[in-house]
């Protein structure tokens, strides 16, 4: 294997775990759930998407064709990821979970706890 492609996935490999530590840390430091949101669709993702990046160019390498399934499997995490942390949200609002006083936002969460669903009538107009 030449030395640029060992260089190039030892950065990749280093970059991700990178995110990964500090993501993990994260995880387990920040104090409430909405802050804790922030740790795992960020940071995390972006250090997978890393160790996947480094692992697409080894494979892709050796097999002497592009490998797919890595990135593949980059695409999905980087689609879902966002979208699962919506959706913990919105369960950590819907059961009116506490957030710290020092959380921003405080004044958008009863906003969003007291919005009433889209009248039916308006939209057979």
């Amino acid at each position: 294997m030449p030395l640029y492609l060992e260089i190039i996935i030892c950065m990749c490999l280093l970059i991700g775990g990178l995110f990964l530590l500090v993501g993990s840390y994260g995880l387990a430091r920040l104090p409430d759930i909405y802050m804790r949101l922030h740790s795992p669709t960020k940071a995390s993702t972006l250090g997978i998407t890393g160790v996947l990046v480094a692992s697409m160019i080894y494979q892709s390498y050796s097999k002497g064709f592009l490998s797919i399934q890595e990135f593949l499997i980059t695409l999905f995490l980087l689609i879902t990821a966002p979208v699962a942390a919506n959706m913990i949200a919105k369960t950590a609002l819907h059961h009116r979970t506490k957030a710290l006083e020092k959380t921003q936002g405080q004044e958008l969460m009863t906003s969003i706890r007291e919005r009433q669903a889209p009248n039916s009538t308006q939209d057979a107009d």
